[in-house]
């Protein structure tokens, strides 16, 4: 077996525990299976609501992880509607994953995504001034290297060149606004803050996944790229960076870290267990923990401070 088929045989027995048994809450309102592309087969997303607000509601835009080889938004639907629970209404979406189909796909499926959140704000009533977003592992790769596009206006000309991506300058970030370098966007879909959760920024040569996911299978190029580190400036948006004792990946923030400060970006890092107590790599989606109740009762409380 490839690495990629082992990782979704070992992440779905897995995920299939930790939720079997849950259900939509009562207070929760869905709309399901909305095509937000051309391909009705991976293009599709769900919106959550609690039932008991009408009206506008803040919006949190969830990016699932899982390798960029694993995962949907079926995976991510009791974890979305937890986070709707806290006041949001929630998109939660499913994109394209290698080896099926190679980067850029997850970012061009990530801003159809926003795109479609801006043209439906009405009909699901979305407050598209209070935008945020959550990714977890490889997902806070991607919603990284999403925001990193959408403020570097060069590393988007070098992608827009070598990959042919194209976005949308109607949505935009609250500190390019704050900072008055709008690049000529139109201010119509605004992005507050972010959640990088368990999450994996600087890729480095030799992991098997890369050759699924990368065309040339990890080029010192194409791993230049998927460095968001290189490409952050000051325009990227606030950000709410959390890991836990007993995560792979808890070394990743520091890469992270380093840049927020250097860029004078506000962020906050959290690491969640302790060394006597240790969690899992994205414990926050299993919602019957205290653990992750504590983490994403906290992390929705932070996006309430920009609301």
């Amino acid at each position: 077996m490839t690495r990629s088929e082992i990782i979704r045989r070992d992440f779905k027995k897995n995920d299939d525990i930790r939720d079997a048994g849950l259900s939509t809450p009562e207070a929760i309102m869905r709309f399901d299976d909305i095509c937000y592309g051309e391909n009705e087969t991976w293009h599709l997303l769900d919106v959550y609501r609690p039932k008991s607000v009408s009206g506008e509601l803040p919006v949190i835009i969830s990016v699932h992880g899982g390798g960029w080889v694993y995962g949907d938004k079926e995976r991510y639907q009791y974890y979305c509607m937890e986070l709707a629970l806290q006041g949001f209404a929630v998109v939660n979406y499913t994109y394209r994953l290698a080896p099926e189909y190679k980067f850029p796909a997850p970012i061009e499926d990530t801003a159809k995504v926003y795109e479609w959140v801006l043209d439906n704000a009405s009909k699901y009533e979305f407050d598209v001034k209070h935008v945020f977003a959550v990714g977890d592992s490889a997902g806070a790769h991607i919603l990284g290297m999403y925001m990193a596009l959408l403020t570097n206006i060069e590393y988007e000309s070098i992608l827009v060149k070598d990959y042919g991506i194209n976005l949308s300058h109607k949505i935009v970030t609250r500190r390019q606004i704050e900072n008055l370098d709008l690049h000529d966007r139109q201010k119509e879909l605004v992005v507050n803050a972010v959640g990088l959760n368990c999450g994996i920024y600087k890729l480095e040569s030799g992991d098997e996944l890369l050759y699924d996911y990368l065309e040339n299978h990890g080029s010192k190029q194409e791993l230049d790229y998927m460095d968001i580190t290189r490409y952050i400036n000051k325009d990227f948006p606030d950000a709410y960076m959390m890991t836990c004792y007993g995560d792979f990946l808890m070394n990743q923030p520091k890469h992270m870290i380093r840049i927020f400060e250097n860029e004078n970006v506000p962020y906050v890092h959290k690491v969640y267990g302790s060394a006597d107590n240790e969690l899992t790599h994205v414990f926050h989606c299993d919602i019957r923990s205290e653990a992750a109740k504590l983490c994403n009762k906290e992390q929705c409380e932070y996006f309430k401070t920009f609301t």
